[in-house]
């Protein structure tokens, strides 16, 4: 394990109980998370993208508020569904956040897990063509924004432009070099895994995987990557692919983490169904006192395969408690995990 990251799906509601109240408390708060975060040592800040529903929605403005403010620390998505993006205009946007803070962008995209409405993509404005799924259609506009942020001229530029142009086609602009290198894919399955390696993204594997042979949790998921990385080398790629995987770790070092999350530590892998027709896999929580933590975590197949754990975090208890949780876990587990 080479990286820790927090993953923040960005909640907000009108609780007493929580710190994050409206839209504008959770993205302050997720900006302040992000600075302190990097000043303890963090090496990411994540945030998950979910449209109809009180969190986090368009990341692209968060993501440059963040850049603006920090200077190290890795800023990405977990992920971006793009069943609901205009590619071309994401490129536009990516590149700009990318720019701004200075090439540390780690976007994670994917074709979409179910939301809060019915076809919700539809209400953007799209539709897949006929014949395919809204999952191919969010496959094809993936490799759509790949394309386009190589840089490649594509666009027929008008003869009497309002300001000179270039020679040749136009890209889409603004460009930043290299971000095309730091585009991951969230696959909840094996095929979708090598298919990302196929196409030279990096993996995102979550919390959660479609049930593929009724293993645990951690060795389905550490199967995935290690097929992923088959597929990577034999793709004959000229880098390094990275992997991350998300787990929910809590270390219990206080009176106040024992009332959170004590209970926790008594979870198992369950199994569910996100869509109608596959089952799917959750893997469970940690949480127990450090010296428990490094010794179960120490088990877990995928941490061992993947670079980075990106750590979710319960974004509705406040930044400083947040910030708690993740120096407890670089203080105390992280360490004895290999990290740096």
């Amino acid at each position: 394990m080479k990286k820790i990251g927090f993953l923040s799906f960005g909640h907000w509601s009108n609780h007493p109980s929580y710190k994050a109240r409206t839209a504008a408390d959770t993205l302050l708060q997720s900006i302040d998370l992000a600075v302190a975060a990097e000043e303890i040592g963090v090496d990411g800040a994540y945030f998950r993208v979910h449209h109809f529903a009180q969190q986090l929605a368009s990341p692209f403005p968060l993501l440059s508020a963040i850049g603006a403010k920090t200077s190290k620390i890795e800023i990405g998505t977990g992920v971006i569904d793009m069943r609901y993006e205009n590619p071309l205009y994401m490129v536009e946007d990516a590149g700009a956040a990318d720019l701004i803070s200075g090439g540390r962008l780690q976007l994670g995209i994917s074709r979409g897990s179910p939301e809060q409405v019915i076809d919700g993509w539809r209400s953007f404005g799209y539709e897949p063509e006929q014949g395919e799924t809204d999952a191919d259609m969010g496959r094809k506009k993936a490799l759509e924004f790949l394309d386009k942020l190589n840089g490649e001229g594509f666009a027929e530029p008008n003869p009497y432009p309002m300001f000179p142009n270039p020679p040749g086609l136009l890209r889409l602009e603004p460009h930043s070099e290299g971000l095309r290198k730091r585009i991951w894919w969230g696959a909840a399955s094996n095929a979708t895994a090598i298919w990302a390696a196929e196409n030279g993204m990096h993996l995102q594997s979550s919390t959660l995987k479609f049930d593929e042979n009724g293993k645990p949790f951690h060795i389905q998921q550490a199967e995935q990557i290690r097929l992923y990385k088959e597929a990577w080398k034999k793709a004959g790629h000229d880098r390094e692919p990275r992997v991350s995987v998300s787990r929910s770790i809590f270390a219990l070092v206080n009176d106040q983490d024992k009332y959170y999350f004590g209970d926790q530590g008594k979870a198992a892998d369950s199994f569910g169904y996100i869509e109608s027709d596959k089952r799917a896999i959750f893997g469970r929580s940690y949480a127990a006192e450090p010296e428990k933590l490094i010794a179960e975590l120490a088990q877990d197949e995928a941490i061992q395969e993947a670079d980075t754990v990106l750590l979710t975090i319960p974004n509705t208890l406040g930044v400083d408690y947040n910030v708690h949780i993740l120096s407890s876990i670089l203080k105390y587990i992280a360490p004895e995990l290999g990290w740096r």
